[in-house]
């Protein structure tokens, strides 16, 4: 399928490791630009390289997010760059274990800077820019805020911001065009979760625990997987679709337990 991605121009916030590389690459594959936007300049220049290494193009910029100005410095690098914006992922992130015993308000408003401010102003900085190219967003979010975990209020707390925040721009911004939508990931493998499972005195017999729970394959959803629907999401091949919090996750969240 042709998802008519070629030379569009689309930011992904931590897209350097994990999902967000995952979606970075995936874009490359698909023809488009993708722009990464993440605090670690090394990260960032390695993964660039490694796609323009493939003959795809990539653009780098180091940014800060939980500061308000590096969120707009962002978005004018990349305007300056390729003078337009096809499309926004909204991805990076952190389950800090911000809890409600153990934590306090400064810890919790942090998080939510790291997890959920930095979404709203992403997207406010580059609207101007996506009105114009009728592009699209995709939040990517966790499920955390439908199932709780435990000892993460300020993460489940930004995940219940990300879906709302998606219902509400998918509203506000339909005389646009501009369609947003919302990946949800249960268990996914990536560095920050393998640096969790590794927390656990018995990590091989932890993961293993979590894996038998997850219906489809019993295995974990890897990041490409989560990267085929954001790309599918960005591109008009989704024309019709808005406002929805997909659940890519092997039927984790809402399939029965018993299976």
């Amino acid at each position: 399928m042709d998802l008519h991605l070629i030379d569009k121009v689309v930011i992904v916030t931590g897209g350097a490791k994990g999902i967000g590389e995952g979606i970075v690459v995936k874009l490359a594959e698909e023809g488009a630009i993708p722009v990464i936007v993440g605090r670690n300049e090394k990260d960032n220049s390695e993964t660039a390289a490694k796609i323009k290494s493939l003959g795809k193009n990539c653009f780098a910029i180091t940014a800060e997010l939980t500061l308000p100005e590096e969120c707009e410095k962002a978005i004018d690098i990349a305007m300056a760059e390729f003078g337009k914006l096809d499309g926004l992922v909204n991805n990076a992130g952190v389950n800090d274990g911000v809890g409600l015993a153990s934590g306090n308000y400064d810890a919790f408003m942090a998080s939510l800077h790291k997890n959920v401010v930095h979404y709203y102003l992403m997207a406010h900085h580059a609207l101007p820019h996506l009105i114009k190219s009728k592009g699209a967003i995709v939040n990517i979010g966790s499920k955390t805020a439908e199932t709780g975990q435990g000892n993460t209020s300020a993460y489940a707390a930004s995940n219940g911001g990300r879906n709302a925040l998606t219902r509400e721009w998918a509203v506000e911004l339909l005389p646009y065009g501009i369609r947003v939508n919302a990946i949800i990931v249960a268990e996914c493998y990536t560095p920050l979760y393998e640096n969790w499972i590794k927390t656990f005195p018995n990590p091989e017999q932890k993961l293993k625990s979590i894996t038998e729970k997850i219906p489809l394959g019993k295995r974990m959803t890897t990041a490409e997987e989560i990267a085929n629907m954001a790309v599918f999401l960005l591109s008009d091949c989704s024309s019709h679709t808005t406002g929805q919090l997909i659940h890519v996750d092997g039927g984790y969240v809402h399939l029965d337990r018993s299976l």
